[in-house]
């Protein structure tokens, strides 16, 4: 019979800077083969500032986003059907050239 090897404990660090975390209002993906690009924004018109930036790979991707639906499905049960809100107008954002 075979053993199934021990689980190892591992400890995570959680830097004093990132333990109030930040506040996103709007986020904007961006892919490539390798990997995932996560801009999380404040958009605070006339203004708006990435509070930060997370890039993944496609397979943390793929069960990132089943742990979220997984995570709403066990809000929702708890709290009640959440409806979608309404995308917010799309501000100008950096230099477009004339159409």
């Amino acid at each position: 019979m075979t053993e199934k090897p021990a689980k190892k404990e591992v400890k995570i660090a959680f830097p004093e800077n990132l333990r109030g975390g930040v506040y996103s209002n709007n986020m904007f993906i961006t892919h490539t083969k390798e990997e995932f690009i996560l801009d999380f924004m404040m958009i605070t018109p006339p203004v708006g500032s990435v509070t930060a930036r997370v890039i993944i790979s496609p397979g943390h991707m793929k069960r990132m986003v089943s742990a979220l639906r997984a995570n709403l499905g066990k809000y929702e049960a708890k709290f009640g059907k959440l409806t979608e809100a309404p995308e917010p107008s799309k501000p100008s954002m950096g230099f477009h050239p004339p159409e």
